[in-house]
């Protein structure tokens, strides 16, 4: 691992995948632009809309995702982290799905997101992500990057669920991604408490790009995609507007950090 500039990526992904790959093309280009050799994507980065909608298009959504991430990474000379996107399953459903692409456009890693969100909120809204998406049921994997470091992926949710974590750091992980679609009524709250939790009680960093904003009359993003250090340091912070939270992920501040608070090493439940 070296030291190396990470782009967490903050869209307001709708319900047209054209419009959507448009932006994020716009983003990765800004941010290979500011020198980001990894740079990640947002749940529901191709897609985000009517759950009827995505189902219908769900096939075309998923071949043009990937698609869409093996030819970014291959001409912009990046690794990219897309996720999550519909991927066809079975009985009608999807398994919600990142991808980690290497810049000659190989896949490195898949994830199946595990935890689904169905949630009654106070504001009103209700989600039923399990009315569409079947559950993944293996733990993640941690990938071995030379350039980049141990990489554990997970998708949203996930976040609420720390033993998913532990399990990405006793596995090795020195850096989490958690693309999210984090709702403004929980965001508010829980988003950035969340992130820090997870970097600091597994001291990893964290990359966690985000939606923002409004994609239809009701539902709406936090935002405030993220890069944290280990210590819980927020690095970056890309308020609620379109754009990229960019910073460097430096091996030597891991193991400073490490060092001074060697909790991995202390642990007795495994």
């Amino acid at each position: 691992m070296r030291a190396y500039r990470v782009a967490a990526l903050q869209m307001t992904s709708v319900p047209d995948l054209h419009k959507n790959l448009a932006q994020a093309e716009e983003l990765i280009d800004l941010a290979v632009r500011q020198g980001a050799e990894l740079v990640t994507l947002p749940e529901n980065f191709s897609f985000l809309g009517d759950e009827e909608a995505k189902i219908a298009q769900a096939e075309i959504i998923c071949q043009a995702s990937e698609r869409f991430l093996k030819t970014m990474a291959q001409r912009y000379q990046v690794t990219l982290i897309g996720g999550g996107y519909p991927v066809p399953a079975k009985e009608g459903k999807v398994f919600n799905t990142a991808l980690l692409i290497s810049p000659d456009g190989q896949e490195l890693l898949r994830y199946e997101k595990v935890h689904l969100f169905d949630v009654n909120l106070p504001d009103g809204n209700t989600y039923q992500e399990s009315n569409i998406v079947i559950s993944g049921h293996l733990l993640p994997d941690v990938f071995p990057s030379k350039d980049f470091g141990m990489l554990g992926l997970s998708v949203c949710y996930d976040v609420r669920f720390p033993e998913l974590y532990r399990h990405l750091s006793h596995q090795g992980a020195e850096v989490l991604v958690i693309p999210a679609a984090f709702t403004e009524f929980t965001g508010k709250d829980h988003w950035q408490v969340l992130l820090k939790a997870r970097a600091i009680e597994n001291t990893c960093y964290v990359i966690a790009p985000a939606q923002t904003g409004f994609h239809n009359s009701r539902r709406q993003s936090h935002g405030h995609a993220m890069v944290i250090d280990p210590w819980g340091i927020v690095l970056a912070d890309a308020g609620v507007e379109q754009g990229a939270a960019i910073a460097e992920i430096n091996p030597n501040r891991l193991a400073q950090v490490r060092r001074q608070m060697p909790s991995l090493a202390h642990r007795i439940f495994f």
